[in-house]
């Protein structure tokens, strides 16, 4: 393997934190995949060579470039086009009138980009048309792709992609492979941050483990990619004790037939008809899979449900035995509700700890306002323990890496043990075991609700890309 830097600090600062490096780790040319659980070091890792060289005691140095260029690519918020634009407000991609302002992508990139080279990469990486869409408009992939696009104008002699697969269906995934593996040929250095064996790809040169603060000893890719991926199962100890879910504060046992039910609706994105004539209908302790490509409407489908969209205002809706209109609120609605989807990671507000963001579940809101009562503190408490957060319990929840917000997030949806839970893409970030923990925490909460005479009914609502997350009480589907 050929050198491309040399990490030579027995630890490697940045902020206030600290990565152990006793192997002084040398990175490769190529494609190199650093992975390792959530919390383990791999973004502060990749801060360090973007931003950190050279600082206190990081001795960083390039093998034969005097003036190295690192990007940095990060894809936590799948809807926002980091650096070009500000981000607006959470349903603002459903009031068709309120993007109208919304810059196109060329807009957008104005002079702060050669618009030819951008033009230049997106072909490269499969993306066509792209300049004249609305930004709020574009799909996962798409957004991944430009992102990527724009990074490549600076020439980097490494490129580095924190989670690139995360939401990304299996025709887009197939196409950011073919683009990533073209630009490694042509000379581009790549670093791909993930926290599942399952994303390493199978051009990878190198891996670099990363558990518990320390970078582990480089891995030479010499073996089948199988066999590779089945080599790192070990970093990915996690489990949950379900005897410690503690009773929530307010049983929903109201009978109910009809959780959510669609006649002949319309799905539209903006001014853009997605479906015409959708009929579905979900009832009580139905757990249904979701799916379709990227764009195909998933979320604002899931949109109408969680009474975000005002499109359900206008169609032929019920929700929880009502028909829109008949005498129920919007807060109604959400008090029954347990929502996590991209959208809301993106736009959520939550200022406090990780404590409290997962304490204001109950309080139903999108961003973090009011003040916990005593009693909705210990049950915020008792699902810290629960998923063993207590090591960011008491954090700011805008410090948390990617990882650690999803699962605060997922948390938060939960922890009122709702009539429906919706989980768009509840995976996000989330490393290999935490997966397999939340997915065996979903099917204990459908097998509690099968029990007879159980006082936990729970409808379920559940999008992925890869039905290998899919927990197994699953027993619909519906294809968009």
């Amino acid at each position: 393997m050929k050198p491309l830097l040399r990490l030579d600090s027995d630890t490697l600062y940045y902020s206030t934190q600290e990565l152990a490096n006793p192997g002084h780790v040398v990175v490769p040319r190529g494609v190199t995949v650093v992975i390792g659980p959530n919390g383990s070091g791999k973004s502060m890792l990749a801060d360090i060579i973007e931003r950190g060289r050279n600082f206190r005691t990081n001795r960083i140095t390039f093998e034969g470039i005097d003036r190295p260029v690192v990007r940095k690519v990060e894809f936590a918020d799948v809807h926002s086009l980091r650096g070009i634009t500000a981000t607006g407000y959470y349903q603002q991609r459903y009031e068709a009138t309120m993007n109208d302002e919304v810059p196109t992508v060329a807009e957008a990139l104005g002079t702060a980009f050669d618009l030819e080279s951008v033009k230049s990469n997106c072909e490269l990486l499969d993306l066509h048309h792209v300049m004249e869409k609305r930004i709020n408009y574009l799909s996962s992939g798409e957004l991944r792709k430009l992102l990527i696009s724009t990074a490549l104008t600076s020439r980097p002699d490494l490129l580095i992609l924190d989670n690139p697969y995360i939401g990304l269906d299996v025709d887009s995934r197939r196409v950011l492979d073919n683009a990533l593996q073209r630009l490694a040929e042509s000379g581009v250095s790549i670093m791909l941050q993930v926290c599942d064996p399952a994303d390493v790809p199978t051009f990878t040169t190198a891996v670099i483990p990363v558990s518990g603060m320390t970078i582990k000893p480089v891995i030479e890719v010499t073996m089948p990619v199988k066999e590779l991926r089945d080599s790192l199962m070990y970093l990915f100890d996690y489990a949950i004790d379900t005897r410690l879910i503690p009773r929530p504060l307010r049983l929903d046992n109201e009978p109910v037939d009809v959780i959510a039910s669609f006649d002949k609706c319309t799905i539209s994105y903006g001014r853009r008809v997605i479906r015409e004539s959708l009929d579905w209908t979900i009832r009580d302790n139905e757990r249904w899979a979701l799916n379709g490509p990227n764009g195909s409407g998933k979320s604002t489908l899931l949109s109408m449900i969680n009474a975000d969209n005002p499109a359900r205002y206008r169609s032929n809706i019920t929700l929880f035995d009502n028909h829109r209109g008949w005498g129920h609120s919007i807060w109604d609605i959400k008090r029954r509700i347990g929502y996590v989807s991209p959208e809301m990671r993106l736009y959520f507000s939550g200022t406090g700890d990780a404590a409290t963001v997962i304490g204001q579940g109950l309080i139903d809101t999108v961003g973090s306002y009011v003040k916990l009562r005593p009693d909705e503190q210990a049950q915020a408490s008792m699902w810290v323990q629960l998923l063993h957060l207590e090591p960011i319990a008491e954090r700011p929840y805008n410090t948390l890496s990617a990882g650690e917000r999803q699962m605060v997030l997922l948390a938060r949806a939960m922890i009122k043990q709702p009539r429906l839970l919706i989980l768009d893409e509840p995976m996000h970030g989330l490393d290999y075991g935490r997966k397999r923990a939340m997915r065996a925490l979903i099917n204990h909460f459908a097998a509690r609700a099968d029990r007879p005479d159980s006082p936990y009914p729970m409808s379920l609502i559940y999008v992925t890309h890869h039905p290998d997350e899919l927990p197994e009480c699953i027993n619909k589907f519906m294809s968009l």
